[in-house]
């Protein structure tokens, strides 16, 4: 990145965001253009490809809190059209005003701050040689039911740049190696003169590496590096449900300059179970029941997720959709302790009654003959009719 690039790019714009946005606001915009313009998503697409690099340099300022600050320092004082000299140039700045602001008189003259200082701030060595971290990489996983309640370990396929594995992130062909950039003296930096000062950026040549590389590796054509693909094996926690997204520290793309990797974030997707359900923390069954055991009471076995069945008493007189609270049986919360299973009985009614069953049935609706169900409910109707 060269300094007509720090000041030049409108990075807020790049990323679809205000001035004033938030970090999180940052991060989350920056993850939903990566998702959209990353390689791996638009194979071939050289425009997506420029796209990507574009946001990523984008939240590589804006989300480092110390390079947003100068960033913003920077295009405040000299306008986001560049280095232009003259007054009342659009985008542009006056001389004259910058010197006094920073105590600087004509060129060989210099008073307290300069604007040597500022810019050797802005774009010193840092650009070149400053750890970089990694970047953050996003992934999905595919969970059965169970997995998702206990917790498993799963490998992932992750695709990031990092430094090419053909040249070992030298840039040049295998066999060869780069020379020192005459231009920069291998600084990785060159004074650039505007008239009435100069000020040091990123060597033009070597592009604030140092180094020229006359003979490109055909791999990441002489930048160094180059889309990794690697598979890594990742501990997804307990009790994490259908769409959660989860982070895992230092699991991303591996930094720069010796700076950290970035984080791993992964969403995870969570298979349906033929039997269990889960409603938040709780995991939820249905338990189909006799109408005798409903009426009379009963103790029925239930099953558990992945443990033995246990014992659930139904009193007498338990009507169709009561549920029971089973503690302990359900998902694993965040404080190692676990929900409860939600034990919903469902009566069931039988399609074919013969024999004695039948006839135990006549004599129960003899006996029960005066007992009308419906009685309130016809009255309310006809209440309601009359007004």
């Amino acid at each position: 990145m060269s300094a007509r690039d720090f000041l030049e790019k409108d990075y807020y714009a790049i990323l679809g965001v205000s001035k004033n946005a938030s970090a999180d606001d940052i991060k989350k915009a920056y993850r939903k253009l990566a998702r959209k313009y990353h390689p791996d998503a638009n194979k071939g697409n050289t425009e997506a490809e420029d796209k990507f690099k574009e946001v990523s340099e984008a939240y590589d300022v804006l989300s480092d809190e110390k390079r947003r600050k100068e960033y913003d320092e920077a295009r405040a004082l000299f306008g986001s059209g560049g280095f232009r000299t003259g007054a009342g140039r659009p985008g542009g700045f006056d001389l004259g005003d910058l010197f006094g602001t920073f105590g600087e008189g004509p060129a060989g003259s210099r008073g307290g701050g300069g604007i040597g200082d500022l810019f050797g701030g802005l774009f010193g060595g840092r650009v070149r040689t400053r750890p970089r971290r990694g970047a953050d990489v996003e992934s999905e996983v595919s969970l059965s039911f169970t997995e998702s309640i206990d917790g498993v370990t799963a490998p992932l396929r992750l695709s990031s740049e990092a430094a090419c594995g053909s040249c070992r992130g030298t840039g040049a062909r295998v066999g060869t190696t780069p020379r020192v950039c005459p231009s920069c003296e291998g600084s990785g930096q060159s004074a650039r003169n505007l008239g009435s000062f100069a000020f040091s950026e990123p060597c033009r040549e070597c592009h604030g590496r140092g180094l020229v590389v006359d003979d490109p590796c055909p791999t990441c054509h002489g930048s160094g590096r180059a889309m990794s693909t690697r598979t890594v094996r990742v501990r997804i926690p307990a009790g994490v449900a259908d769409g959660q997204r989860i982070r895992l520290k230092g699991k991303g793309a591996p930094g720069e300059h010796g700076g950290p990797p970035g984080d791993l974030y992964v969403v995870c997707h969570v298979k349906p179970h033929p039997v269990f359900g889960r409603s938040a923390e709780n995991l939820t069954v249905t338990v189909p029941v006799t109408f005798p055991e409903a009426a009379l009471g009963a103790e029925i076995k239930v099953p558990t997720l992945g443990g033995a069945p246990v014992t659930v008493r139904v009193p007498p007189g338990t009507p169709n959709g009561r549920t029971f609270r089973v503690r302990g049986k359900g998902a694993s919360r965040r404080d190692g302790t676990k929900g409860d299973l939600l034990v919903t009985v469902e009566v069931l009614v039988p399609q074919n009654v013969g024999g004695k069953a039948k006839e135990a049935l006549e004599e129960f609706r003899s006996a029960t003959a005066g007992d009308d169900p419906r009685s309130g409910l016809l009255q309310m109707a006809k209440g309601e009719e009359t007004r």
